[in-house]
């Protein structure tokens, strides 16, 4: 594979950190914790959140890899916007699976700003928090997903069903019969969600795709891969914060950017985070080719997981007490890194299948 960027990804990745740029500047301490509207409305206006879906929906024709760069630059500066899980998440599978309904109702009102969505999957290698079953000719949901990401002001929410027929996408107004929401605190106060549904009709019109399409992994490993990509953002910037600490800090008559110890810190640091970087691409540009990508998916997932919590907590060690002050802007990027890791969880299953079929290729 090529790992250079393309244009289009040299574009978008550079409006969007002048954008986020001036706005981190200008949020300082004061940002909004969750959600920033108006930083929504901001990029929306830019034409960030259109350029990278196809043009199907009105789109710049663009995809997951123009997405991976701007979800880099939004980890870089923690971005409290929702555009993993409603731009790469459920307006890309919009595009690729819905109706002309879907569009007018939500891709076109997200992509001018105006809304927001979330994505209930469920934990890979588990079953769906949500089951679906037939009752008098109609589908009805119910069942729980807990810690959905921006969850808690979204205005949809993209559902992952266990139905008779295999999986499937549903999305649901926050408004729809049956669905609750209860807010969550996470470990970076972000927004996420108890989403639950209890009896809930599901239209039709509301399904992405049929049952059993694949639809759902579609969207999991796409959504996996954009969390990694701002995974790799967060890591990049905390390490480059500690690196420019550790060259300005004194102890004992020395900057300790000179000791042994905290040199290897930082050099495994960015090996680390060179891996994120190199797993992410392998993984996105398979899926962008539309290749069979469970392998890298889950490579780039281990690896985002496990450097996310070595990386964050390097960050804190080097800088010491401040590395844990909640008024020093490394505090953000700790968490951001965690609830990262969090959601991004273990890889067991993946790898566990990855051995399976390694076992089973012919030497």
């Amino acid at each position: 594979m090529d790992f250079s960027l393309t244009e289009a990804q040299q574009d978008l990745g550079g409006l969007a950190a002048r954008i986020l740029g001036d706005w981190n500047e200008r949020s300082g301490s004061s940002r909004a914790e969750a959600y920033d509207p108006d930083l929504w409305a901001q990029l929306a206006r830019a034409g960030l959140l259109d350029a990278a879906l196809g043009e199907s929906v009105g789109g710049g024709g663009f995809g997951l890899l123009e997405q991976c760069s701007v979800l880099i630059e939004l980890g870089t500066v923690a971005a409290p916007v929702p555009y993993l899980s409603s731009i790469t998440g459920g307006a890309a599978a919009m595009a690729e699976f819905g109706s002309g309904l879907h569009t007018e109702r939500w891709v076109l009102p997200v992509t001018r700003g105006q809304r927001t969505l979330a994505v209930a999957l469920a934990d890979e290698g588990s079953p769906p928090g949500f089951t679906g079953r037939y009752v008098d000719g109609s589908l009805r949901a119910s069942g729980a997903q807990t810690a959905v990401l921006h969850g808690a002001h979204a205005d949809g929410y993209v559902c992952e069903l266990a139905t008779p027929d295999g999986a499937a996408l549903a999305v649901l107004d926050r408004a729809h019969e049956g669905l609750s929401i209860s807010e969550q605190h996470a470990v970076d106060g972000t927004g996420a969600a108890l989403v639950e549904l209890d009896d809930a009709v599901i239209d039709e019109d509301a399904l992405l795709g049929r049952p059993g399409s694949g639809a759902a992994t579609w969207l999991r490993q796409r959504v996996t891969v954009g969390l990694c990509a701002s995974q790799l953002g967060i890591t990049s910037r905390a390490l480059e914060m500690t690196s420019e600490y550790a060259q300005k800090r004194e102890q004992f008559g020395e900057v300790i950017g000179s000791f042994q110890a905290v040199r290897q810190r930082l050099a495994e640091a960015y090996l680390d985070v060179e891996a994120v970087r190199l797993t992410l691409w392998q993984a996105a540009w398979a899926l962008s080719e539309g290749k069979p990508a469970a392998e890298e998916v889950a490579t780039a997932k281990f690896w985002a997981a496990q450097a996310g919590h070595r990386v964050a907590h390097s960050a804190v060690h080097v800088h010491g007490g401040v590395g844990i002050d909640t008024d020093y802007p490394l505090h953000r990027y700790f968490v951001a890194a965690k609830r990262a890791e969090f959601a991004l969880g273990g890889a067991t299953a993946q790898l566990r299948a990855l051995g399976s079929l390694l076992a089973d290729t012919p030497a």
